[in-house]
């Protein structure tokens, strides 16, 4: 029939995660993804505003501040936001949801936060017969894994989710194996496609790069400052360097500090070679990172745990070196990447004599293997197949 979107293959899309106002790698994330969509279907974003009060949230302190370059793409409908609140922007989502009847319905789960506002709109999905994917980045953020009541919470409640769900997209194996051993039945009866990260390619280029030192291989740390992505490893590393060894390198760390992890900056604090440091301990804009990006040499990256990482693809698209811990998913997401070189997770002797071994090769460069095609093809195969009537789930 002409003008049905079927016909062609295009499919009518909602998609639902953060947007700016509590900006973070999954408000990018959702931004770049809707846009990518929007190439090849017809695309609704339902953004959420106030993942929790401001007063809990690390950091609630920059909410609302412009600190991201990136815009939705004009093909991108935008539906309305929802807060953690609900009230009636809740009530118009869910309205609209069952007059107009996408094709499909994509959460991105990252947080408990989004729990029972995901509940509410797959529950008035499943009323309205739109099939529910859940898009995977983790299957719990770790600090709130930490907190007894909310990994309870989540424990008790996220299968209920995953039971008005008809499909699950994740970012690697290591991901879905998680997922399958953690969730068992609840996570079995889902559809699944696995695609890697696409690329974060939108930071804007400085208009000028300072001239620095010659023969100095700058290293640079970005990202949250949390227990988990061990920054303190790569501090000490850098302080077990010899005075002349230290000449030859900058290390600038970049990142605002969650969960009270002091320890990196008290490191950074007592370093004996404090003169070749930078420390930039706030969230920056889209403009510095960008500054940031272009200075480096290599990105440093000992994470304890992963599924993936917003400045590894940044790293990645800008080709420049990664050193990281063999951990998790992050493993599949640099596998094609030449740039990369993986270590052995917690060893900060190998850490410190892969610094050192990196210098003579500071200036290649590397391709980009990722693109956001193959996470938009998977998309495109769930709601094709979880699209019939028969797909959904039993009510629950």
């Amino acid at each position: 029939m002409a003008g049905d979107p079927s016909a062609t293959g295009r499919k009518r899309v909602w998609l639902v995660g953060p947007g700016f106002e509590f900006l973070s790698g999954l408000s990018v994330y959702t931004c770049r993804l809707a846009n990518a969509l929007a190439e090849e279907h017809d695309v609704s974003a339902v953004l959420l505003g106030k993942l929790i009060p401001a007063r809990l949230y690390p950091g609630g302190g920059r909410a609302g501040e412009d600190l991201t370059s990136l815009s939705y793409d004009s093909r991108v409908r935008l539906v309305g936001e929802v807060d953690w609140y609900w009230g009636d922007r809740l009530r118009r989502v869910v309205r609209a949801l069952k007059r107009e009847r996408p094709d499909v319905l994509v959460l991105q789960w990252w947080t408990a936060a989004t729990l029972h506002t995901y509940l509410a709109l797959a529950r008035a999905a499943r009323r309205a017969g739109v099939p529910v994917v859940i898009e995977f980045h983790e299957a719990q953020d770790t600090g709130e894994a930490a907190v007894p009541l909310v990994a309870g919470y989540c424990r008790r409640v996220l299968p209920r989710l995953l039971a008005l769900a008809s499909g699950a997209l994740v970012h690697n194996q290591h991901d879905l194996d998680l997922l399958r051993s953690t969730h068992g039945p609840a996570f079995d009866h889902l559809a699944v496609e696995v695609a890697p990260h696409g690329p974060y390619d939108h930071l804007p280029e400085p208009a000028a790069v300072a001239a620095g030192e010659p023969e100095v291989t700058r290293l640079l740390f970005f990202g949250l400052i949390r227990p988990y992505k061990g920054v303190e490893d790569l501090v000490a590393a850098f302080n077990a360097l010899t005075p002349e060894q230290a000449s030859r390198f900058r290390l600038t760390v970049v990142g605002e500090t969650w969960e009270g992890w002091t320890k990196p900056a008290e490191l950074i604090a007592a370093s004996p070679h404090a003169d070749r440091i930078e420390f930039v301990n706030r969230y920056v804009s889209d403009a510095e990172a960008g500054a940031f990006f272009a200075d480096a040499d290599a990105l440093v990256l000992p994470y304890r745990r992963g599924s993936a990482s917003g400045p590894l693809q940044i790293a990645m698209s800008r080709g420049v070196h990664v050193l990281l811990y063999a951990v998790g998913g992050l493993v599949e997401a640099v596998a094609d990447y030449a740039g990369a070189r993986l270590l052995a997770p917690d060893d900060v002797d190998a850490l410190r004599a892969a610094l050192l071994e990196l210098a003579p090769r500071r200036a290649e460069r590397f391709a980009d293997p990722h693109s956001w095609s193959a996470t938009t093809a998977a998309l495109g195969a769930l709601a094709a197949r979880v699209g019939g009537p028969a797909d959904l789930p039993a009510a629950v």
